[in-house]
């Protein structure tokens, strides 16, 4: 008999559980605590529930807690860690531990459908969505945890493509029953799948970070062949007419690669089509991957990017390279793994 896992359900649900088994109501919040808040991987370490109960609960559950199967550290401390999610597929989460903060890159989906360019992650093909266990056990199984202060859904898959599970993943992430964290320690990036973003918009108080990448629609579409059915005018339009609030934050992803979106022309354009946006622009460095004639923009170029972008008035980061002597790049180790 297949065991399903109790990781990654909301304490909803583990009610409809329990009712369902006979079990008082307060049992689910019992759980909650012994999979949210301990370090337990049996469910016969849930000692506040009775022997009987726990027998019971065996019988069609398990905790769904799983180890990663490899780790990749890199000199600058950034460690990669590969998930088997069924059979011969795989997925990665990177930890980034910096001064100030140690931060989580967590996958939503094995495989992704959307196929940029530049991506591995797209090259695999779609292989599966995630459950909202699958997304929360990257969390709950990595060695740092008690460091963790940060969580960016921005690993392989597209998370609002996954929506449903996604949400349910932030609900257990934020909420008192589960770990806990403030809803502005968790961004969520997407290419803007515009059923999702407005689902994400609604019921979710977590940041969103857009990936742009080229402010011109022919160039993106070249590039992320997602800008047909999800055009990036559509989704900055849906974000200037959504209420953020004071506590959360939009920004904006765009890699720099060397003369195809990095040139003056790129610059102006992105800055009137981020008009009337209050946001952040993170210029991001290029890893290189297998497949693609894409390179990486020369720092010359992207520091002149980023004058332009903010003499225009708009708040600049250029994200620092992590994990370049490893397979750090979305994608790279899982595809290893998959080729074996």
């Amino acid at each position: 008999m297949i065991k399903h896992s109790l990781l990654g359900h909301t304490l909803s649900e583990l009610e409809e559980i329990v009712k369902d088994l006979g079990f008082p109501k307060f049992t689910a919040k019992q759980i909650t605590e012994w999979l949210y808040k301990k370090q337990i991987t049996d469910i016969d370490e849930m000692t506040n529930i009775s022997k009987k109960n726990r027998d019971k609960l065996k019988e069609k559950y398990k905790t769904g807690l799983e180890k990663n199967i490899e780790v990749q550290k890199s000199d600058d401390g950034t460690k990669k860690y590969l998930y088997t999610v069924g059979e011969g597929r795989f997925i990665e989460a990177a930890y980034i531990p910096e001064t100030d903060r140690a931060t989580l890159c967590v996958s939503t989906q094995s495989g992704c459908k959307q196929a940029c360019e530049f991506c591995m992650t797209g090259k695999q093909g779609f292989q599966g969505h995630l459950t909202a266990g699958q997304i929360i056990n990257q969390v709950k199984s990595l060695p740092e945890l008690d460091k963790l202060t940060n969580i960016v859904y921005m690993g392989m898959g597209e998370p609002l493509d996954n929506v449903d599970e996604v949400l349910k993943s932030l609900e257990i992430l934020t909420s008192d029953y589960g770990f806990g964290m403030s809803p502005k320690r968790i961004t969520v990036s997407t290419i803007g799948v515009i059923p999702g973003l407005i689902k994400f918009l609604d019921n979710s108080k977590c940041h969103l970070a857009i990936s742009i990448h080229n402010p011109f629609k022919e160039e993106r579409l070249k590039m992320m062949p997602a800008e047909r059915k999800n055009p990036i005018e559509e989704v900055l339009e849906i974000i200037r007419n959504h209420e953020f609030g004071r506590q959360r934050r939009v920004s904006f992803e765009y890699i720099m690669f060397k003369g195809v979106n990095d040139t003056q022309r790129h610059a102006k354009q992105l800055v009137k089509q981020l008009h009337k946006i209050e946001s952040r622009v993170n210029l991001i460095r290029f890893h290189q991957i297998p497949g693609t004639s894409l390179q990486g923009s020369p720092d010359t170029d992207i520091n002149n990017f980023k004058r332009e972008l903010e003499k225009k008035g708009l708040t600049v980061t250029v994200r620092k390279s992590r994990g370049e002597d490893i397979d750090a790049a979305c994608g790279l180790l899982s595809t290893k793994e998959k080729n074996k």
